[in-house]
């Protein structure tokens, strides 16, 4: 049996148009809790016109440090759905934000969640997956 986890192989930045509205998703690969915290401000900084910036993490190889917002949006729409995609995936280490700008047209719930859990996928699967396996060095002396 393997020991390890997956997490993204680089850093990503994908965008969707769906009905009008731009669905920009960043992927990246994080090593803990504050980075990821440090991720979000840094992409709230970098769109700070954007309608919202919806989120998901799992911050450790363990699954423990977890997270999501829907940011604005109605509840359920955006970061459950994200998480969802990123679990299925089976990543940790991971945390994804996605920008909407919004078109003018309302999507519904069905929609959003749909587009939301697209964007996050498609930006998974431009960066790639990469397996982290434990292991230990160890030095014989004779």
């Amino acid at each position: 049996m393997k020991s390890g986890f997956l997490t993204v192989k680089k850093d990503v930045e994908n965008e969707i148009i769906i009905e009008k509205s731009r669905f920009i998703c960043t992927v990246k690969r994080v090593d803990g809790e504050d980075e990821a915290k440090e991720f979000l401000t840094f992409i709230k900084s970098k769109y700070p016109d954007a309608n919202h910036n919806c989120y998901a993490y799992i911050a450790d190889e363990g699954g423990f440090y977890v997270k999501f917002s829907d940011d604005g949006e109605p509840q359920g729409t955006a970061g459950i759905p994200m998480l969802e995609t990123l679990k299925a995936k089976g990543l940790k280490k991971v945390a994804c934000v996605v920008t909407r700008y919004f078109g003018g047209i309302k999507l519904g719930t069905g929609g959003l969640a749909r587009a939301y859990s697209d964007s996050v996928k498609k930006a998974v699967e431009k960066s790639g997956i990469s397996e982290c396996l434990y292991s230990a060095t160890l030095s014989v002396f004779v």
